[in-house]
């Protein structure tokens, strides 16, 4: 589609003061990345959208003031979302660039205007090819660049003396700035700022900045350095992983409610499954535990697999590490798992294929978890050992708990994410497969859904 989205006005939040220091170090304006967060430096940003709609929408002028003055609270506690991502002189690290130069400049702020009608604007909820016009652009291709930008766009038929009907909030973040715990951590902040006043609400965790856990790993400075010359052997310029073609690409989303989630927990779950090892082919020794939510869905997308297949899949490493990092570390703490099984394994269907994915995505949480730092030297041997053309990716989590990102007129009628890094692509439960792909991946997937309600 041609862009139907034209900017009103772009301005810069820009935070009165800082209220959460810096950890000490050489410099106290700049972050040095981490391993994991080099890692993530050739990543197209990470972009979400929350659709919002109905009656109780405020005029839009005034929704600019609600967001625009709870993003500069909430800036003033996530410093470094403030920053730029830039290269430090003369040691030639990466680094958030948090000085008073860099963050004084602001997070640019979008304003947009969809040509359309605000019933057309609702529409666009499930128009996935409309979801780049509606985010902020961030190119990473060379640094420095910021580390954040926010779009908020409205229908054309809007009448700024009155509600607006709909309207959709973009934000992109660059992902060597964080991982998607991160964004998230920062989202919900600046919705309880916007609702209350302060992004401290009750149960609010200040974000830490502190890298020194991962940094200290005996590994982690060589491994850093390899994978900066891998992704940016000629600083600045940065080899960003290319965005895949769209036109290529069907998207799809399902909507899975938390009793359809019990029962397939509950259909997978040996407890609720006495005869599966015998009537279904699992061993008595392998019969899974009863699964994670998102090791059940995980294995209800990766059951649509074609052949021999792996799933791959980030996982949070937090609370794994020794000693543990922060829920609230603001930075990138995932490591990349896989999940290996056959096509027989997965397509013979039943109880049975479900249980065996969801057993081996647990198996690889077990495994590759256990010391999650413990191989950093062979993740790159790891990652280009995997075909190309066998994996399912599977990202962001429930946990998220993404609808309820409420800025204060309401939950969000819709979640998406407005950009994927690879070509096939699951966000739970949210689908980017090749176009030729969806049809038959929606037919295995609803057809395992029967009987959830």
């Amino acid at each position: 589609m041609g862009s139907r989205v034209r900017v009103l006005n772009a301005t810069h939040v820009r935070s009165p003061e800082t209220s959460n220091p810096l950890p000490n170090n050489d410099d106290d304006h700049a972050i040095k990345l981490s391993l994991l967060d080099t890692m993530f430096l050739p990543y197209q940003p990470m972009r979400r959208l929350f659709f919002y709609e109905g009656d109780d929408l405020p005029p839009f002028p005034a929704l600019l003031r609600t967001l625009q003055s709870s993003l500069a609270a909430t800036l003033a506690v996530f410093t470094p979302l403030a920053g730029h991502l830039a290269v430090s002189s003369p040691s030639e690290d990466v680094v958030i660039d948090c000085s008073p130069s860099a963050v004084s400049q602001g997070v640019r702020f979008v304003e947009a205007e969809y040509a359309g009608t605000t019933d057309d604007m609702r529409r666009l909820a499930s128009d996935a090819e409309a979801y780049a016009q509606l985010v902020p652009t961030l190119v990473v291709t060379a640094l420095p660049v910021p580390a954040l930008a926010v779009q908020v766009t409205r229908p054309a038929d809007t009448d700024d003396g009155g509600g607006i009907g709909a309207v959709v909030a973009g934000v992109s973040m660059c992902h060597g700035v964080g991982d998607g715990q991160a964004l998230w951590e920062f989202i919900r902040a600046w919705a309880a700022a916007a609702r209350g006043g302060s992004p401290a609400l009750p149960g609010f965790l200040p974000p830490v900045f502190d890298r020194a856990v991962i940094n200290r790993h005996p590994k982690a400075e060589a491994v850093s350095r390899t994978f900066l010359r891998i992704f940016a052997p000629a600083l600045p310029m940065m080899n960003a992983f290319p965005k895949p073609d769209t036109t290529l690409q069907g998207r799809r989303t399902y909507l899975l409610s938390a009793r359809q989630i019990r029962s397939l927990k509950q259909r997978i779950s040996p407890q609720s499954n006495g005869n599966l090892a015998d009537g279904d082919g699992v061993p008595p020794s392998t019969v899974p535990k009863p699964p994670t939510t998102y090791a059940a869905v995980a294995s209800l997308v990766w059951t649509g697999a074609d052949d021999d297949a792996y799933l791959l899949f980030t996982a949070d490493c937090r609370a794994r590490l020794r000693p543990p990092m922060p829920a609230a570390f603001l930075g990138n703490c995932v490591k990349l798992c896989y999940a290996r099984a056959t096509m027989g394994e997965l397509r013979d269907g039943g109880v049975g294929a479900l249980a065996r994915a969801a057993s081996a995505v647990r198996e690889a949480v077990r495994e590759q978890l256990e010391d999650p730092l413990g191989d950093v030297d062979r993740w790159l041997e790891c990652y280009r050992a995997v075909p190309p053309d066998r994996f399912v990716q599977i990202g962001s989590s429930h946990r998220f708990a993404a609808y309820e990102t409420d800025f204060g007129w309401g939950k969000p009628s819709r979640v998406e994410l407005a950009a994927v890094f690879v070509r096939e692509f699951v966000a739970v439960v949210s689908v980017v497969l090749d176009r030729g792909c969806m049809d038959g991946f929606e037919a295995n997937f609803l057809s395992q859904l029967d009987g959830l309600e």
